[in-house]
């Protein structure tokens, strides 16, 4: 069995994603930032799956800066997909939380791989999605 997490390939990725601002787009960049932000990689040793958000994380405050920053970029996409002001302020609290534990030493860093707000993001925008766009779902196997 192989792992597609071993196998991240940037610029493959970056020019398969289509850029319109039609929902179908819209989903398959913002599953495919997911994926780069929280499981891109595989961590030696412990076997789990991390993403840029834990790696530029480990650096003291500017990393955690930047991890926000990308993860806001969900919170721009989903806005402009019409969710309600509640879901958006959802999305923001989660990077914010994400944002804040990562200013702790150490404990941030180990919470970004248990608390991925990136993946809960994603969860918010694919229930909008599925609900006011069911031409955009796709099946996994």
């Amino acid at each position: 069995m192989t792992n597609t997490a071993s196998r991240f390939d940037p610029a493959q990725l970056a020019a398969a994603l289509p850029l319109g601002r039609d929902p179908a787009a819209v989903r398959q960049r913002v599953e495919a930032l997911e994926r780069i932000l929280e499981r891109a990689f595989i961590l030696p040793g412990l076997n789990r799956p991390v993403g840029l958000d834990f790696i530029v994380g480990l650096i003291p405050v500017v990393g955690d800066l930047i991890a926000a920053a990308m993860g806001s970029w969900l919170v721009w996409e989903a806005r402009n997909l019409g969710l309600s002001k509640f879901q958006i302020a959802r999305m923001m609290g989660n990077v914010g939380f994400d944002a804040v534990l990562g200013f702790v030493p150490f404990v941030g860093d180990a919470a970004d791989l248990y608390f991925r707000s990136n993946t809960r993001n994603l969860k918010i925008i694919k229930r909008h999605l599925d609900k006011h766009h069911p031409s955009t779902v796709t099946l996994s196997g």
